[in-house]
C-alpha cells in the first residue's frame, strides 16, 4: 500500500491548559485534494501550523511523504509549500526580489528561479508591479504572492491556510484552475477555508474539526451517505450540500448553536 502523503497519530497541541488540537489522527493520500473544515476557533490553523514545522506538537507524531516530520527535517520541508495564516512576507522587498529569495532559499539554482519568478509573477497578474514594495500591496496582491511563494520549487504537499481571502472573483478562479492543474500532476493539497462552496467545487475529501477534535472525515460521499442515514425523513437519492453536512454532523456532535435573533433588527 503507498504510504500516505500526509498521517497524523494522536496529535496535539496544548497551551496550558486549554487543548486547541487534542488526539488528531488523520491520512491523506497522495495526489489528493482534502479539504479541512471547522467553525472558528476549532483548531484548523493551529493544525496546520504543526504540519509545516510553524508549532511544535505537545504530543503525537506527524508524518510526510511516508517520513518523520520534524525540526531536523530539512530536506523533507522542502518538498512542501505553505500559505499560512496572515501570511508573514517580507514587506521591505519587491515581489521579485521575494520570490528569487524563496526560490533560493528553497535550493533552486539561479537560473531556475529567476525563470520561474518571471513566469510566477506574469501568472499571478502582478509582473507591473516590479518596483512597488511588497508591504504597498493591497491584501488580495499580497495573497497571490504568498501562493507563487509557496508553488515556486515544485511542492509534492501543500498546505493552504484561506488561500482565497481577500482575493477577486477573477484571481480566486485563476488560483483553482492552477491548484486543480497542480493535483493533476500528481500534488497533494491540505486546504483550510470557510467558504464551503470552494471545498465542494475542488476537494475530493474532508476532514471536519470541532474544539480541537476530529469529528468526521471521509468523502464527500461518504459524509453525504452518513448524514443521510443519521437524519429522519431524508428521501432516497437525496443529495446534501457541504453546508448541509457541516452544519448536520457539528449539530449532532452538540456544537452548533441555537438560533439567537436581536431585538432590534428583528
Amino acid at each position: 500500500m503507498e504510504n500516505p502523503a500526509i498521517h497524523t497519530n494522536g496529535l496535539t497541541r496544548l497551551f496550558g491548559s486549554l487543548a486547541a488540537v487534542e488526539d488528531v489522527t488523520l491520512s491523506v493520500a497522495p495526489g489528493q485534494f482534502f479539504g479541512f473544515l471547522g467553525p472558528n476557533g476549532a483548531g484548523k490553523s493551529t493544525t496546520i501550523k504543526m504540519l509545516t514545522g510553524l508549532l511544535e506538537p505537545s504530543a503525537g507524531t506527524i508524518d510526510i511523504l511516508g517520513q518523520r516530520f520534524g525540526p531536523e527535517t530539512r530536506e523533507l520541508k522542502r518538498q512542501i509549500g505553505v500559505v499560512p495564516e496572515g501570511m508573514a512576507l517580507l514587506g521591505r522587498l519587491t515581489a521579485p526580489e521575494y520570490l528569487h529569495y524563496v526560490g533560493r532559499m528553497y535550493g533552486l539554482d539561479a537560473a531556475t528561479t529567476n525563470q520561474r519568478t518571471e513566469e510566477l509573477l506574469e501568472f499571478m497578474q502582478l509582473a507591473g508591479e516590479h518596483r512597488k514594495l511588497v508591504t504597498d500591496f493591497s491584501h488580495g496582491m499580497q495573497k497571490k504572492l504568498a501562493m507563487a511563494a509557496a508553488v515556486i520549487h515544485g511542492p509534492k504537499v501543500l498546505f493552504l491556510d484561506e488561500p482565497f481571502e481577500g482575493v477577486d472573483a477573477i484571481a480566486a478562479g485563476m488560483l483553482k484552475t492552477m491548484l486543480t492543474g497542480m493535483i493533476n500532476r500528481g500534488a497533494t493539497i491540505f486546504l483550510t477555508t470557510h467558504v464551503l462552496e470552494i471545498v465542494e467545487r475542488l476537494c475530493s475529501h474532508v476532514a471536519i474539526i470541532s474544539k480541537g477534535r476530529l469529528v468526521a472525515i471521509g468523502s464527500l460521499d461518504e459524509l453525504r451517505a452518513g448524514v443521510a442515514s443519521a437524519l429522519p425523513g431524508v428521501e432516497q437519492g437525496q443529495l446534501f450540500t457541504l453546508e448541509e453536512i457541516f452544519l448536520a454532523i457539528l449539530g449532532a456532535d452538540g456544537h452548533q448553536e441555537s438560533t439567537q435573533e436581536l431585538s432590534w433588527l428583528a
